[in-house]
């Protein structure tokens, strides 16, 4: 969850805007920022001083759509006791339940809908001129519905715009070493289980000419780090120019000086080609690392769910990375307790994990998403039998993944450096290995002046379940 606020200049009061979801939904957070820069406000990090709020919601499963309410509802109070002067739902869960929303908690003032986040400054504007214009008297019910229906009405052309916007600046919020590069909108999937083409809309890339330039900045800016991101990364280009231009937009963004590592996430199996592999291996800057979500082994499984692979083309995708890449760190993602899914298709996966032995794999248990096909299936698997599934999935990886982390000591890797353990003679860092915020951490000993984004060679000498613990190389022969 990213959270920033902002005082504008020559306005009373500070927005608060609360970040919550995918790191696609982090893209959107730091541009609706810039957007709010651009206008005039200034940031803080002060959430009790706020007196605006914006929320930007997640509702990819149950407990993203829980997490959003919740933060929906704290604010809704500060709204009815009056300490905020307007909130703003945006993200996935306003474009989805817009309606809803405003009829269930009527303390949110306006909906801003996916592909319309480039208005926000004009919506919190509208609020703010409404509210100054009407008496404002919270106590007063009807008072209160005069001062909000104008401005929810006002704002509704917002939400309905379909269209993938000229991004403007962004504000990072992740420390500025490193930054996600969203490439694309949208999907063209649809697996059974997934409502998010019914939320983001078609599969959508963004020009590559517009990417370039967007990267070219996040280096000016500092960022060493460039993470490309999508509902599914492998497709981009084939929307705009009849062809998949991933491999092309990777070697282009190799080019950019200042960049030192690139990291590809949300790689389709069926999509990952030659071209692809090639570049992957060829070109230094790309890590050795990649996303590739295959969601379950079992034929049977993988056909429900809409899925373009079976167990044998996986196999063979996995063997051929491994094969071409001996290096290559494979994270991947799981959904347990799938309609339909028997003992038999879940030991199947089971066995399959065990076999695989990822570097990194998540588990979700099924969330059955309304207006999906998945949802209308039978049998629906219990909860209860979901949830456990799940748990064996995690602790089969987890002796997986401690086994891994201890093949790797006496290793010595690159790392970047992501800051200092106050009180301690500790630097915290990542390895090629590891995405932030999902993957492990490497914990430094040294007393040298390491600054966020250094990028040392470390010896790995120790490991603590995920996580990895180093000295610096010079410190180590230092003392051989």
């Amino acid at each position: 969850m990213m959270r920033a606020s902002a005082e504008q200049t020559g306005q009373e009061g500070r927005v608060l805007l609360v970040s919550l979801g995918c790191d696609k939904n982090l893209v959107d957070a730091e541009r609706m920022l810039g957007g709010l820069a651009d206008r005039g406000w200034t940031f803080t990090d002060d959430p009790e001083e706020a007196s605006v709020a914006v929320v930007n919601t997640c509702c990819f499963i149950d407990a993203a759509k829980e997490e959003s309410i919740g933060q929906i509802l704290e604010l809704a109070q500060r709204r009815t006791s009056g300490q905020l002067r307007a909130l703003v739902v945006t993200g996935c869960m306003a474009q989805r339940y817009r309606e809803e929303l405003l009829k269930e908690i009527p303390e949110v003032d306006a909906i801003v809908g996916t592909t319309a986040k480039a208005q926000l400054p004009e919506v919190l504007e509208e609020l703010l001129r409404g509210e100054a214009e009407t008496p404002d008297s919270r106590e007063d019910a009807d008072s209160k519905e005069e001062t909000a229906v104008p401005a929810k009405t006002a704002l509704q052309r917002f939400a309905d715009r379909d269209l993938l916007e000229e991004e403007g600046r962004r504000l990072l919020s992740t420390g500025g070493h490193f930054a996600y590069l969203k490439i694309a909108e949208g999907c063209d999937k649809h697996c059974t289980y997934c409502a998010i083409p019914s939320i983001r809309g078609r599969y959508r890339s963004v020009p590559m000419e517009q990417l370039l330039a967007e990267a070219r900045d996040l280096a000016d800016q500092g960022v060493r780090e460039l993470i490309l991101v999508a509902q599914e990364t492998t497709r981009y280009g084939l929307d705009l120019y009849g062809e998949k231009r991933l491999p092309a937009l990777l070697r282009e963004l190799c080019r950019i000086e200042g960049l030192v590592w690139i990291r590809v996430l949300y790689c389709y199996p069926e999509e990952i080609d030659d071209a692809l592999i090639t570049v992957i291996r060829e070109e230094p800057k790309i890590l050795h690392y990649l996303d590739i979500p295959i969601q379950h082994a079992s034929d049977a499984i993988l056909k429900k769910m809409g899925r373009r692979t079976n167990r044998a083309q996986l196999e063979a995708l996995l063997d051929r990375l491994r094969r071409e890449i001996p290096d290559i760190c494979i994270r991947t993602t799981l959904i347990a307790g799938f309609p339909g899914e028997t003992e038999e298709d879940h030991r199947e996966l089971m066995e399959f994990v065990r076999s695989q032995r990822f570097d990194r794999l998540g588990v979700f248990a099924y969330s059955r998403e309304e207006g999906t096909g998945a949802a209308r299936m039978k049998p629906q698997v219990p909860k209860r039998t979901r949830e456990r599934r799940r748990r064996e999935l995690m602790l089969l990886q987890q002796e997986i993944a401690f086994e891994k982390e201890q093949a790797m000591c006496g290793r010595e890797l690159r790392v970047m450096v992501e800051g200092r353990i106050v009180g301690e003679d500790v630097c915290t860092a990542r390895t090629y290995r590891d995405a932030p915020d999902v993957d492990g951490t490497v914990f430094i000993e040294t007393d040298a002046d390491l600054m966020t984004g250094d990028m040392p060679l470390v010896r790995i000498t120790g490991a603590r379940d995920y996580d990895l613990t180093a000295v610096l190389c010079e410190e180590a022969e230092e003392h051989e």
